[in-house]
């Protein structure tokens, strides 16, 4: 098994393990606390591919042709957020700050697959950017997201803004849409919300939330419009997925966000996190 690798700077101390292209600690050396922290058995980041959350009866139709998804170790109904995420990637290169991952994944329903994976620190921001390679003879549909757990305590507020939600439904799958959000799901003002169960997908997302603590001001950005938002009640931590399609975008009219590629087309995706102090010092 390979071993984790830490790389830091001036400000940040990262922890990557290959098994899963995850993160195992995001860590402020500064604030001298941790960013990102999961709850036992989870990772505090690991990548979504070859597409992102759930998709209902685990199947779509793709030009006709219906696609069985395989089934994950992970979960019984669902290929939950693809492979990527359980497979053991390959250590391409790293230095102090950067370190880069390659996966590469067949499955019999159609994916076929290169990715690379790269975790870079810069200052006082943490990149994450994903490449994905379609490398099969037929064509296919790829979503690509990032699954952050960050620290979130009583007292800290999120803040985004979005034109809607699906709320949550049976099978964690999504409800209808609705454009107007409850008090307790709507985070275009600053807040810390309900200590509940939320899992729910947002639509229309700026690219841009905000978590603050009384120590740290924490900025997600990525160029998606969709934001899943996880919460259960009793836990310090508040998961933001910048992902490129909706949840169950496979069965949409349309599949929005999900991209079909070829050959050897790519797909991309991209976020950062930014970590500042709360009161900035003159």
């Amino acid at each position: 098994m390979v071993q984790a690798i830490t790389l830091e700077n001036a400000h940040l101390r990262l922890r990557v393990d290959p098994q899963g292209g995850a993160i195992n600690a995001l860590f402020s050396l500064h604030h001298q606390r941790p960013v990102l922290q999961a709850p036992p058995g989870q990772q505090p980041l690991f990548p979504m591919l070859p597409l992102a959350n759930r998709v209902a009866g685990n199947r779509f139709l793709l030009h006709g042709r219906e696609v069985v998804l395989p089934k994950s170790p992970r979960d019984t109904d669902f290929y939950l957020h693809g492979d990527g995420w359980i497979k053991p990637w390959q250590v391409v290169s790293f230095s102090a700050t950067e370190c880069v991952l390659q996966l590469r994944s067949i499955e019999p329903c159609g994916f076929d697959y290169l990715v690379q994976l790269c975790y870079r620190l810069v200052d006082n921001v943490f990149h994450v950017s994903l490449t994905l390679t379609h490398c099969g003879t037929e064509p296919m549909l790829y979503g690509l997201g990032a699954h952050p757990w960050f620290c979130f305590e009583p007292g800290s507020t999120a803040q985004f803004s979005a034109s809607g939600y699906w709320p949550e439904g049976e099978n964690h799958l999504p409800l209808q849409w609705q454009g107007e959000l409850p008090a307790h799901a709507d985070f275009h003002s600053a807040q810390y919300g309900r200590d509940e169960w939320l899992n729910v997908c947002y639509s229309g997302w700026s690219g841009q939330a905000i978590l603050r603590n009384n120590e740290m001001k924490i900025t997600l950005l990525s160029q998606t419009p969709w934001l899943m938002l996880f919460r259960m009640s009793g836990q310090s931590f508040l998961c933001l997925e910048p992902q490129s399609h909706p949840v169950n975008a496979h069965q949409m009219p349309g599949q929005p966000g999900l991209v079909m590629l070829s050959g050897v087309e790519e797909t991309h995706f991209s976020m950062a996190i930014v970590v500042n102090s709360t009161v900035e010092k003159c």
